[in-house]
């Protein structure tokens, strides 16, 4: 190919949601207050954890971890998002977009593997409850969370790396809300087929192995919960694991739909769709998820709230 055809470029124009102005708007004040949700409501939820010490256990140790994931991946691509609603021209520069692309890829890789460590905690848990805390040690959270850190960044450096090396045509314009891999992708120059084949590797070992790790586990305490002899054992059992069950079908249904299907892949506006709901609306359902499906998180609440109660009611008399 011709050096003329090529070029490195210094920035790309997103061309987002919508070039209507009135929506742009609209959109922008929706998006907004749900921005503020996500990370009021993840920031309460590692509060809460820290200050209440019966919370103090493995499955909120994860859960901490989630919501720092959740509210990082948000505020990767939301503020962006919301400042091109605004701006006339919605040029990222090319470094920005290169960081861009490897957090929400590193966060988001982060979280699967997460989710499934969070499932292997509750398989102890529900299989072997007698061993849990010997099992469940604090070293053995800390290395398991370390992992889920260190893996996700490495699949991200590895597609960073793949995107941005490539060369961009003279064409910058990004059909998308973000610097999201397939589109940045799609803008290079020369054949991609072997880039695509890396990246789709890489994307089933972070996506696939995680998943399959949270397949066994769930089987393993679904097996375990049908052999209690007490219906109570059993709805008990069950609703420790209701909430990140619930989490998992969220966050896995979507991956795997995204990323790991035959050749004819989802259209641009499907693409689109599918970042906003990781961007926005998983990180802002989660702390809602753990907080209204989890006995042990509503009764801290009610304790927080009612010590705050006694405070104001002392200042007030005061």
């Amino acid at each position: 190919m011709e050096a003329v055809n090529e070029t490195w470029v210094s920035g790309f124009v997103l061309l987002g949601l919508s070039s209507d102005r009135d929506t742009q708007v609209s959109l922008f004040v929706l998006f907004l207050a749900m921005y503020v949700v996500t990370v009021l409501g993840n920031v309460l939820i590692v509060l809460l954890i820290r200050l209440d010490s019966r919370l103090h256990t493995p499955m909120y140790f994860f859960l901490t971890h989630l919501s720092l994931v959740d509210v990082s991946y948000a505020t990767s691509i939301v503020p962006q998002l919301l400042a091109h609603f605004l701006a006339e021209h919605k040029v990222i520069p090319f470094l920005s977009c290169a960081a861009q692309l490897f957090f929400s890829l590193a966060l988001g890789g982060i979280e699967f593997v997460l989710l499934a460590v969070m499932a292997y905690d509750r398989y102890v848990a529900v299989c072997d409850p007698l061993r849990y805390s010997a099992i469940m040690h604090g070293g053995l959270c800390t290395r398991l969370a370390i992992s889920s850190w260190v893996s996700g960044s490495i699949n991200s450096l590895i597609h960073t790396s793949i995107a941005f090396q490539l060369p961009m045509c003279t064409h910058k314009s990004i059909d998308h809300i973000s610097c999201e891999i397939l589109a940045v992708v799609r803008l290079a120059c020369v054949d991609i087929s072997s880039d695509e084949i890396i990246i789709m590797v890489s994307s089933i070992v972070l996506l696939m192995a995680p998943f399959f790790l949270v397949l066994l586990s769930y089987i393993q305490i679904i097996s375990s919960i049908l052999k209690m002899q007490s219906a109570e054992g059993r709805r008990k059992a069950f609703h420790t694991c209701a909430s990140h069950l619930t989490v998992v079908v969220l966050c896995y249904g979507m991956a795997i739909f995204t990323y790991v299907q035959p050749h004819s892949s989802p259209s641009v506006l499907q693409e689109k769709l599918i970042s906003l709901f990781y961007a926005i609306l998983t990180p802002m359902l989660n702390p809602m998820i753990y907080s209204l499906r989890n006995k042990e998180v509503k009764g801290a609440w009610q304790k927080l709230l009612g010590q705050f109660s006694g405070l104001t009611s002392k200042m007030v008399i005061g």
